[in-house]
Parts: structure tokens; C-alpha cells; sequence
């Protein structure tokens, strides 16, 4: 393994630590949470941004942000695409009902979820359904195919009730720190 790739791995050991210790917030100070607000707003923003907008020296801002990341506060960097522009028109919230009684079931669904590129998002949940799936299509045809030719198709699932999005009010993953 390369030196990178082990310091990779002792972040991700760190991040998991941390949450498996059930680490909340309140270790979490003021300056903390300028720099986690900072980075949810400006994930590309340089070191000499986020210590002037946390009013730290850079190198007190790269130790806290290497802190934060090493305590599993933050968890990982993405980029945001714009749906729209990729061609992808239909989102989908979708309502999965499993079968009762086939627990043995449940963790070849969520493998085989994981492995779907048009689930963005998908979460266990409380009331009538077991699963909520957020899903990205193409068109509504393309939404029908994922429906019919492959989520029914899993083990045990028993019926599905989608919801198509018809216009996007709110979207975001900041956290109010």
C-alpha cells in the first residue's frame, strides 16, 4: 500500500472511531463550526479562505479542518451536478414494500441498491413502506424500465409506489451547524 493510501485508510479507521463512539457536536466549538459552515457552502474554498473565514492563522485552520476530518465530522468531498444538463429530467421518490417474514432478503436488497446508479439516495423508514428510494432517470420511459425491469425484480420486494418530481423547491445537504 502506498504511503497516501494508508494515510487514506487511518482517516477512514479515525472517521469510523469517531462515529462508532457515538462523538457528537458538543465537542465541537464556535471556530469548529465556522469552519464546517464554510466548507458546506465552499467545498473548493483554499486554506488561506477557510482560516480568514474561521479567523484562524492557516496553519491553526489546517490542523483543526485535518482534525475535523480525522474525527469523522467531515466524511467526504463531492461536486454537485447539474442533473438538467446531464439529460437526467425525471427524479423520482419511490416507496418499497418488502415481503414479511424474509429478513434473509433484506441485505441482497441492499446490496443490489447500492449497485444502482439511479438510486441516489435510499433509507430505511418507519410506517406503511419499508424503503424510500430517491431515483434520476432519463425521461419517464426510462423511469418505467428501472420500475418494471428491475426493482420489482428484487428479492423480496412485494410492491412499489413512486412519486415523480415536478419541480424542486429545496435541495441541499448543509447541515445547520
Amino acid at each position: 500500500m502506498t504511503r497516501a493510501g494508508g494515510a487514506a485508510a487511518d482517516r477512514n479507521e479515525a472517521r469510523r472511531t469517531a462515529a462508532d463512539d457515538g462523538e457528537s457536536d458538543a465537542s465541537l466549538d464556535r471556530t469548529d463550526r465556522r469552519i464546517l459552515a464554510f466548507l458546506q457552502a465552499n467545498g473548493r474554498a483554499t486554506n488561506l479562505e477557510l482560516a480568514e473565514a474561521a479567523r484562524l492563522s492557516p496553519a491553526q485552520c489546517l490542523r483543526r479542518h485535518r482534525r475535523l476530518e480525522e474525527r469523522g465530522f467531515i466524511t467526504r468531498y463531492e461536486t454537485r451536478l447539474a442533473p438538467a444538463r446531464l439529460g437526467f429530467t425525471v427524479l423520482a421518490f419511490i416507496h418499497v414494500s418488502m415481503e414479511k417474514g424474509h429478513i434473509r432478503d433484506l441485505p441482497r436488497f441492499k446490496d443490489l441498491i447500492g449497485d444502482m446508479a439511479e438510486v441516489q439516495e435510499c433509507y430505511s423508514v418507519t410506517g406503511d413502506f419499508d424503503y424510500v428510494i430517491k431515483v434520476v432517470a432519463l425521461d419517464l420511459k426510462s423511469l418505467s424500465g428501472f420500475l418494471m425491469d428491475r426493482l420489482m425484480r428484487l428479492p423480496g420486494v412485494t410492491s412499489v409506489r413512486s412519486s415523480v418530481c415536478l419541480d424542486e423547491i429545496k435541495c441541499t445537504g448543509a447541515l445547520p451547524v
